[in-house]
């Protein structure tokens, strides 16, 4: 018992070590568990709205479905039906790239669940050596007791100074194994957390598939009804006079969207690079099957003013901005199906029609070259072509003629012919 007299000072001091060890180290794991919890909530926010925009996308395809039904019920009405199917083929193109979104997200918080469980572990890892410690030091003490430390006392103002430190022995052991319990709860919260996120990211990923392989049974169906539309003669009068109001509705909007845009530029708010000259917007493929003014409409079989020069392309085809400049619409028509529209600056604006898809959405500022989208035949379309249309002070202009240096083709009566220009 000598012992505990003569060290008992390094051992009250050792011990008061231990307990600020064992208090500090809880601290800094809250410390970074706040950090990662806020950045977690933070994660978490993003993806509750995620999820709502996903809701609202499968609401409107779920109103496209029923529409759909019952245009269905009348073979004779193809071109709404087309014009139908390819909106919900855009809705499912949103909807795959919400998912999209969603995936990077859990994506962001499975690594921030992962960082909090590392923590949570190391703490618990330190919390078990302690444990180990107080073990090793009780298995080296034998048979030795608090009540035959106690009884041993030389004097009562010995026993009272031993009492003191049973109590600090003893509240530090149990300090020790409260801290590890609470180490093990935070890991298994941490690991329950974690393979909920990975479970909620594995059933968008489930979502994602089938929304994909619904794309691919619309786009089957597109190209399948493009056929259909072909020998509607009965609701083509129609279609025309619906074509010509579309095609002036969509004149105005142009019209003022540029202007806005415009305003936009010249006050500095938007900056934008045009480039040297026109860019020809389909890499490698230069043979028209439309010139600019009075031709037989493809679908309509009437002599109508065309508006733009059509240059036939696969499917899927990058369709590239002739000039640098900003988004000014990107939207689709039943007539130009999906469209984009670039203003240049000074009253010069290019339209590009038919799209499969678009790459890229009003107010974005795109480079000369930059992909705006994919050839495809959607709207009144009957096969895949890009409808190309230049623009100058609002009125449509041929656009051979910004590709003087260009060796171009035009296709005809079934021959392919050198295009003078």
């Amino acid at each position: 018992m000598k012992f505990f007299r003569k060290h008992q000072k390094a051992i009250m001091a050792a011990l008061a070590g231990l307990m600020a060890l064992l208090m500090i180290l809880p601290m800094l794991a809250n410390v970074v568990g706040v950090a990662l919890a806020a950045s977690a909530d933070d994660l978490q926010a993003d993806l509750a709205q995620m999820r709502n925009d996903a809701n609202e996308l499968a609401a409107d395809r779920r109103k496209l479905n029923a529409d759909l039904k019952k245009i269905q019920a009348d073979k004779d009405r193809a071109v709404d039906e087309k014009s139908l199917v390819e909106q919900q083929i855009n809705v499912i193109r949103e909807q795959i790239a919400n998912s999209d979104r969603q995936l990077a997200q859990y994506d962001r918080l499975i690594a921030e669940k992962t960082d909090e469980l590392a923590v949570a572990e190391e703490k618990e890892a330190q919390q078990f050596d302690l444990f180990c410690e107080r073990v090793r030091y009780m298995e080296e003490g034998g048979d030795v007791t608090y009540w035959s430390i106690l009884f041993n006392a030389a004097d009562f103002s010995d026993l009272l100074d031993r009492i003191t430190l049973v109590n600090d022995v003893m509240e530090y052991d149990n300090a020790v194994m409260n801290a590890l319990t609470e180490s093990r709860r935070q890991v298994a919260d941490a690991k329950t957390q974690l393979e909920s996120d990975r479970a909620a990211q594995q059933e968008v990923r489930d979502g994602q598939a089938v929304q994909k392989k619904d794309l691919d049974r619309k786009l089957a169906e597109a190209d399948a009804l493009v056929d259909k539309i072909a020998g509607k003669e009965d609701e083509m009068e129609a279609a025309l006079k619906e074509l010509e109001a579309a095609a002036a509705a969509m004149d105005k909007e142009i019209a003022a969207k540029q202007k806005e845009w415009e305003a936009k530029v010249a006050t500095g708010a938007v900056t934008i690079n045009a480039g040297t000259g026109y860019l020809w917007p389909l890499k490698g493929y230069n043979t028209l099957s439309s010139l600019f003014g009075n031709r037989i409409h493809p679908i309509l079989k009437k002599p109508m003013k065309h508006s733009g020069i059509d240059i036939p392309a696969p499917k899927g085809t990058n369709i590239l901005a002739a000039r640098g400049g900003v988004v000014i619409t990107s939207t689709y028509s039943n007539s130009y199906g999906n469209y984009v529209v670039v203003s240049h600056g000074n009253n010069e604006s290019t339209l590009y029609a038919h799209m499969n898809s678009r790459a890229v959405k009003e107010g974005d500022v795109v480079s000369q070259g930059q992909v705006l989208g994919y050839v495809g035949t959607t709207g009144r379309s009957t096969g895949n072509h890009l409808h190309y249309e230049v623009r100058i002070n609002g009125t449509r202009v041929d656009a051979v003629d910004y590709y003087p240096g260009m060796t171009l083709y035009v296709r005809s009566g079934g021959q392919t012919v050198l295009l003078e220009h």
